[in-house]
C-alpha cells in the first residue's frame, strides 16, 4: 500500500511539473478594441441606495484569440452612465469559431435617484436601461 501511494504521489508531481513548464499556451496581447455589447441583464430595476447589483453584459467574439479586456465606465452627471466594452486580441493559433461571453459590472449607488445606463451596441447604437434607487 505504501509503495502504491509513493507511485501515485510521484505521478501527481510529475504531472504538475509538466503542466507548469508548458509555455506553449502563453500568447501576447497584440491590440485592444471595442466590442459591442449584444445584450444586458439587470435583475432588479428598483433597488436600495448603497446596495450592490450585478449588471451582466453579453458580447460575441469572433475567435478564441479574443476575449474581454475591460469596461470604459463614464459618469455623465450624477445619474447617467455610459458603458463601452473592450476586447483583447492576442497572437497565436486559435480556433476561428465565434463564442459569446458574459461579464459584469457591480453597481453600488451612493445617492437616491433614477439612473440611466447606455451600453455601446456598435456604431451609433446604444442599449438603454434604467434603475430606480430608493
Amino acid at each position: 500500500m505504501k509503495k502504491f501511494l509513493n507511485i501515485g504521489f510521484s505521478a501527481l508531481l510529475f504531472g504538475l511539473a509538466l503542466v507548469s513548464c508548458n509555455d506553449d499556451d502563453y500568447q501576447t496581447i497584440e491590440s485592444i478594441g471595442k466590442v459591442k455589447i449584444d445584450s444586458v441583464i439587470i435583475t432588479k430595476d428598483t433597488m436600495d441606495v448603497l446596495a450592490i447589483q450585478h449588471i451582466k453584459t453579453y458580447s460575441t467574439y469572433s475567435s478564441q484569440c479574443q476575449g474581454f479586456y475591460g469596461y470604459d465606465y463614464i459618469y455623465n452627471g450624477d445619474f447617467e452612465r455610459s458603458v463601452t466594452a473592450y476586447k483583447y486580441i492576442s497572437n497565436g493559433s486559435c480556433a476561428q469559431n465565434s463564442y459569446s461571453a458574459v461579464n459584469q459590472i457591480n453597481f453600488n449607488p451612493q445617492k437616491k435617484g433614477k439612473y440611466t445606463f447606455t451600453f455601446w451596441n456598435g456604431g451609433n447604437n446604444w442599449i438603454t436601461k434604467t434603475i430606480v434607487v430608493k
